[in-house]
C-alpha cells in the first residue's frame, strides 16, 4: 500500500488510525472551515470571542447611555424591567434586529440617577410558551432573594479592579500538582463558604502543602447548592453565595502572588432546564441554545444539551471561555463531561472497538467546537491549560489542532480511581495483581498527557466512598487516635499512603487531589437537603483534624506534604514513563525508577523479607529518603533510615554484569531511594 505522504501528524503518528483517516481529516476539515470563516468574518478568533463585550448592558460613552442587547430570535415580545423603573414589566420595549437580537438604549440623561451598580433586573419575554420573567443569559451577576429564594440580576458595575501587579506566567510552575477545591464547603464552620474566607484561610494552606495549582469547582452560577455546580444556570456570573465578582478576583490575585495558577472547572456539557433560573427556552422555544426535543436533553443528567453546531451557540460559548480567562485571570480550565459532549448516546456504551470513536454516535459539532475552544485558550493565553475529563479515551484528545486533534493539554486518568476503588471493594489484600496494578497506572500513549489521581470530588460524594472511609470505615470515628491500637487503622493508614505514592508516581504527568483527601478527610461530603434536614454538618471540610497533633490524620497530611516536596524536587512527573525494575509476584513487590529515584513498592500484607534483592538501574550508593514506614508518618518504623545501601554486580544470564541492591522489604510499605555515586 502506498504511503500518504499528506497524512496529519496524528494519524502518522500511530498506525491503529489509519483505518479511519478518512474520518479524522473530514472532521480537521470542519474544524479549519469554521475557523477560516470566524476569521473571515472577526479577523481572529480571539477577536471573535467578545460576546460578552457586546450582550448584555454595555455603556456607549458616544451616545452617553446603557445599550443592552440579548439574543431571542424566537421571542415575540421582549421588556425590559427592574427597580429602577419601579418593576413595571411592559414599559420598556427592546427592539428586534434581523439577526434576533433585542435591544434597548437607555439615556444617562433620564436613567442615571435610577439604573445604578446593584440596580436588579429582569426580562420580560412574550415567546411560543407564554410570558415568562427571565434571567439574561450575559447576566455577569445574578443574586438569591433570602425570602423568596428566586434569583435575579443584578447591574454589576463596579470600579474597575487593578490587575497591574499580576503578572503571573503557569507556565513556569512546572507539572501541575493540582488541589481541586470547593469554595462554600471549603471552610470548617457549618454554612457556605465565601471567596473572602478562601482568600484568607484556604490559599495559604495549598501553598503550604506544596501543590502549585488549585482547581475552583462550581464557579458559575447555579440555583441549587448540591449540584456541586453541575447544573449552571448563569455561565458569565460567578456563584454570588459565595461573594463578588471582584472578591472572585481578589482570590485569583493572591493565588498567583503564592505563585498557584487557578483553574476553573468549566460546565460547558450542559446546562440546567429551569425556566426561571437558567437558559432554557429564553426565547420561548425549545431549540435557542439546545437542538429540539429530545436531542436537546440529557436523560441521565436531567439537563439540557448545548447544540454545539450552531453558530450563535458556538459564540456564547467560544466568548464565555475568553470570558473567564480575561475578566478573571484564570489560568485554563477542567472542561467537564466531556465524554457525554462529544457522543450522542453521552458515553454510555462501551468503548470495545475502534469504530465507537468514530461512528454515527460521535458529536461532531461538539469536537469542532471543543477544538475551537483549545485554540482560542491557547492563543489568547499561552501559558494556559486545558484538561479534558474524558473517560472514553477519544483518540486525539491531546493533539494539537493542527495536527488533527482536539488541543488538550492533559486528560485526567480516570481508570486510575476506578482501578483503586474496585481493588478495595472487591479484592482480597492477599490477592492483588501488582501486574494489572502497573498495566493500569502506566496504561496511556506516549505524549498524552495525563492527571493522574487517586481520587476527586466524585469518590468524596455522598454515595460513594474516600480511600480513607474504604479502607478504614467506622473505625476512623473511634481509633484515629495516636494512642489507640486497630489493625483495621493500621492497615488503612499504610495503604492509603502507598496508594498516592503509586499514583502520583506512575499514572501520569500531572497529580490532582481533592482538598481534604489528603490527611483523610473522615466523613463524606453532603449538601443541605431535604434527606438531611437542610444540614451543613457534611458540606464543610474539618481541617483542624489535620492540626491536631493527638490524631493520626495529621501523619497522612504529613506524608502528602513530603510526596509533594520529593516529586516537585526531583521532578517526577516531568521523567515521563516510570522505568519497570522488577515484578516479584510472590512477595507482591514492584520496583521502578524515575532518574536517580529508586521506587520499591510491597504490597504484601504480612511478607518482610530482610536482605532482599533487587535491580537497581544504576551502580552507586542508595539511601532511604522517604518510606510510608516511617515514625512521623504513622507508620511502624521497621527499616532505618540512615542505612546506606551500595550496589554489587550480578552476572545475568546474557554473561553481562548488572547492578543489585540487597534491602528490608518490609510488608505494607514504599520506600523512595536516591542514588548517590
Amino acid at each position: 500500500m502506498e504511503k500518504n505522504t499528506h497524512r496529519l501528524p496524528m494519524v502518522e503518528h500511530d498506525e491503529w488510525l489509519h483505518p479511519v483517516e478518512g474520518e479524522i481529516e473530514y472532521r480537521h476539515k470542519l474544524y479549519t472551515e469554521r475557523l477560516a470563516a470566524i476569521e473571515r468574518a472577526a479577523g481572529s478568533l480571539v477577536d471573535y470571542a467578545n460576546g460578552y463585550r457586546y450582550f448584555g448592558w454595555q455603556h456607549d460613552d458616544d451616545l452617553a447611555g446603557w445599550r443592552f442587547r440579548e439574543w431571542l430570535p424566537g421571542a415575540h415580545d421582549v421588556y425590559l424591567f427592574g427597580d429602577f423603573n419601579n418593576w413595571q414589566r411592559t414599559e420598556l420595549r427592546l427592539q428586534r434586529d434581523r439577526s434576533g437580537v433585542w435591544s434597548i438604549f437607555l439615556p444617562d440623561a433620564m436613567y442615571g440617577d435610577r439604573l445604578t451598580h446593584g440596580s436588579l433586573y429582569k426580562l420580560h419575554v412574550h415567546g411560543d410558551n407564554g410570558w415568562h420573567d427571565r434571567i439574561p443569559a450575559y447576566a455577569t451577576r445574578v443574586v438569591q432573594d433570602d425570602a423568596t429564594k428566586n434569583f435575579t440580576a443584578q447591574f454589576w458595575i463596579p470600579q474597575p479592579f487593578d490587575w497591574s501587579d499580576d503578572a503571573f506566567d503557569a507556565s513556569r510552575n512546572g507539572a501541575p500538582l493540582i488541589y481541586e477545591a470547593h469554595v462554600g464547603m471549603a471552610q470548617e464552620r457549618e454554612g457556605v463558604g465565601t471567596y473572602r474566607e478562601f482568600t484568607e484561610r484556604i490559599l495559604p494552606v495549598i501553598k503550604r502543602e506544596g501543590y502549585n495549582a488549585v482547581q475552583l469547582m462550581a464557579i458559575a452560577e447555579h440555583p441549587y447548592y448540591g449540584s456541586f455546580g453541575y447544573h449552571v444556570s448563569s455561565f458569565f456570573a460567578p456563584s454570588s453565595r459565595f461573594g463578588t465578582p471582584e472578591e472572585l478576583k481578589a482570590l485569583v490575585r493572591r493565588a498567583h502572588q503564592l505563585g498557584l495558577a487557578v483553574i476553573m472547572d468549566l460546565v460547558h456539557a450542559h446546562y440546567v432546564k429551569n425556566l426561571n433560573e437558567g437558559i432554557n427556552e429564553l426565547d420561548g422555544t425549545d431549540h435557542l441554545y439546545s437542538k429540539p426535543g429530545d436531542a436537546g436533553y440529557q436523560p441521565y443528567w436531567d439537563s439540557m444539551i448545548f447544540d454545539y453546531g450552531k453558530s450563535e451557540v458556538q459564540h456564547f460559548l467560544l466568548s464565555n471561555v475568553k470570558y473567564w480567562l480575561d475578566e478573571f485571570h484564570f489560568d485554563g480550565f477542567r472542561f467537564d463531561g466531556v465524554t457525554s459532549m462529544i457522543y450522542r448516546h453521552h458515553g454510555y456504551t462501551e468503548f470495545d472497538s475502534r469504530d465507537k470513536f468514530f461512528d454515527e454516535g460521535v458529536d461532531r459539532d461538539a469536537l469542532t467546537y471543543l477544538t475551537l475552544a483549545n485554540r482560542l485558550v491557547h492563543d489568547f493565553r499561552p501559558s494556559a491549560t486545558t484538561i479534558a475529563e474524558d473517560v472514553s479515551g477519544m483518540p486525539g484528545m491531546c493533539f494539537p489542532p493542527e495536527a488533527g486533534g482536539i488541543g488538550f493539554d492533559y486528560r485526567l486518568g480516570m481508570a486510575i480511581p476506578d482501578f483503586w476503588i474496585r481493588l478495595l471493594k472487591e479484592v482480597p489484600d492477599e490477592e492483588w495483581n501488582i501486574h494489572e496494578m502497573w498495566s493500569v497506572m502506566t496504561s496511556r500513549l506516549p505524549g498524552v498527557k495525563t492527571v493522574a489521581y487517586a481520587e476527586s470530588h466524585d469518590q468524596a460524594l455522598v454515595g460513594d466512598k474516600t480511600i480513607a472511609f474504604r479502607l478504614m470505615d467506622k473505625e476512623m470515628y473511634f481509633h484515629m487516635d495516636r494512642a489507640s491500637q486497630n489493625l483495621v487503622i493500621d492497615r488503612g493508614m499504610a495503604l492509603h499512603k502507598m496508594i498516592r505514592l503509586m499514583t502520583i508516581a506512575t499514572g501520569g504527568d500531572a497529580y490532582l487531589n481533592f482538598m481534604g483527601n489528603e490527611f483523610g478527610h473522615p466523613e463524606w461530603i453532603d449538601f443541605p437537603r431535604e434527606g438531611n434536614g437542610w444540614s451543613y454538618a457534611h458540606a464543610r471540610r474539618q481541617w483542624s483534624l489535620a492540626k491536631n497533633g493527638f490524631l493520626r490524620y495529621s501523619w497522612l497530611g504529613d506524608f502528602d506534604r513530603a510526596m509533594i516536596r520529593l516529586v516537585r524536587k526531583y521532578k517526577v512527573l516531568n521523567d515521563g514513563y516510570p522505568w519497570n525494575l522488577l515484578m516479584d509476584d510472590r512477595n507482591k513487590t514492584i520496583v521502578f525508577s524515575h532518574g536517580r529515584l529508586l521506587f520499591v513498592f510491597n504490597w504484601h500484607p504480612t511478607a518482610s523479607i530482610p536482605d532482599y534483592e533487587l535491580p537497581v538501574q544504576g551502580a552507586g550508593k542508595y539511601v532511604p529518603i522517604l518510606s510510608t514506614d516511617e515514625a512521623r508518618f504513622g507508620g511502624p518504623a521497621r527499616q532505618s533510615m540512615e542505612g546506606e545501601h551500595f550496589s554489587f554486580d550480578v552476572e545475568g544470564e546474557d554473561g553481562k554484569r548488572y547492578p543489585r541492591i540487597r534491602i528490608y522489604n518490609t510488608s505494607r510499605t514504599a520506600t523512595v531511594y536516591l542514588r548517590k555515586r
